[in-house]
C-alpha cells in the first residue's frame, strides 16, 4: 500500500472535513474488503494479453486505456511496477484514488470536465518519474463508448503505447448509470481481453490524431464487444 506521507511530490491529495474523513475512510473499507471477497472467487481467462505482459516483463511503459464501465475489476490483471491514473477531487474519486493505492496505482486529481491542464500536466511528470498511465477515455460522464482525445494527447506527448483493453464476466449485472456500469457476481468466470497497441507520433497532426481517436474508439468497442459475448450471449441489456 502506498501511504499519503509516500506519494510522490506531483500528487497533491485533497483535504477533507474530519466528518467527510471519517466517511471516506469507511467506504474505502468495504469497497477494499468486497473486492478481496470477489477476487478469491474468480475464475480469470486472457485474451491476447501477451504482447502487453511481455512488455510488463521487460519493464517497458505503457498507457492503458479501458472504458468507465469497467473500471471495478480492472486493478487486478495490473502487471506492471506502478500505475497513474486521472481521479476526480470530489468524495468518491478520493475512495477510488485510496482503494487502487493497493495495486500500486496512483491518482493525480483533475478529469476532462474540471482540472483537465493540470490533471495532465501531473500525468506527464508520473510517466517520466517511471510510471504507467491509466486513463478511462470516455469517462468521468460519457458519452459512454465515445473516446475523448486526452488520451492520445498523452501518447503523444510521452511516446508511449496505448493498449485498449476490457473486461467480460459470465454472470454479470449492470448499474443504472450512464455507462451501465458492469458489475461481475461472485464465482463468475472472467475473460480480460487486450487489443493490439496504438502508437502517436510526436510530430502528429491534428487530422491523425482525429484518425488514431477513432481508431482506439473502434478498438475498445471491438474487445469489449468480443468479452461481453465470450461465455455466451450478452444478457445484461
Amino acid at each position: 500500500m502506498t501511504s499519503s506521507s509516500s506519494l510522490p511530490p506531483f500528487i497533491k491529495p485533497p483535504r477533507f472535513s474530519g466528518a467527510e474523513e471519517v466517511k471516506i475512510r469507511a467506504w474505502t473499507a468495504l469497497a477494499l474488503g468486497a473486492l478481496w471477497g470477489l477476487s478469491k472467487t474468480m475464475r480469470i481467462e486472457y485474451v491476447g494479453t501477451q504482447e502487453l505482459f511481455g512488455r510488463w516483463a521487460r519493464g517497458g511503459q505503457i498507457i492503458l486505456a479501458f472504458w468507465h464501465n469497467r473500471m471495478v475489476l480492472m486493478p487486478f490483471p495490473y502487471r506492471g511496477q506502478k500505475a497513474c491514473i486521472m481521479n476526480s477531487v470530489h468524495r468518491d474519486g478520493e475512495i477510488i484514488s485510496r482503494v487502487i493505492r493497493r495495486f500500486r496505482i496512483i491518482s493525480v486529481r483533475g478529469s476532462s470536465t474540471r482540472g483537465w491542464v493540470t490533471g495532465l500536466k501531473g500525468m506527464v511528470e508520473a510517466y517520466q518519474a517511471g510510471y504507467d498511465l491509466i486513463i478511462v477515455p470516455d469517462g468521468p460522464r460519457g458519452p459512454r463508448y465515445q473516446a475523448k482525445p486526452g488520451v492520445l494527447q498523452l501518447a503523444r506527448a510521452t511516446g508511449a503505447p496505448v493498449y485498449p483493453v476490457t473486461y467480460g464476466a459470465a454472470w454479470k449485472t449492470t448499474v443504472g448509470s450512464w455507462d451501465r456500469l458492469l458489475i461481475p457476481f461472485p464465482f463468475s468466470r472472467i475473460v480480460y481481453i487486450a487489443g493490439q497497441p496504438i502508437h502517436v507520433p510526436a510530430d502528429a497532426s491534428a487530422e491523425l490524431m482525429e484518425t488514431k481517436r477513432r481508431e482506439l474508439e473502434g478498438r475498445l468497442r471491438q474487445i469489449t464487444a468480443q468479452a461481453d459475448t465470450y461465455f455466451g450471449p450478452d444478457r445484461s441489456g
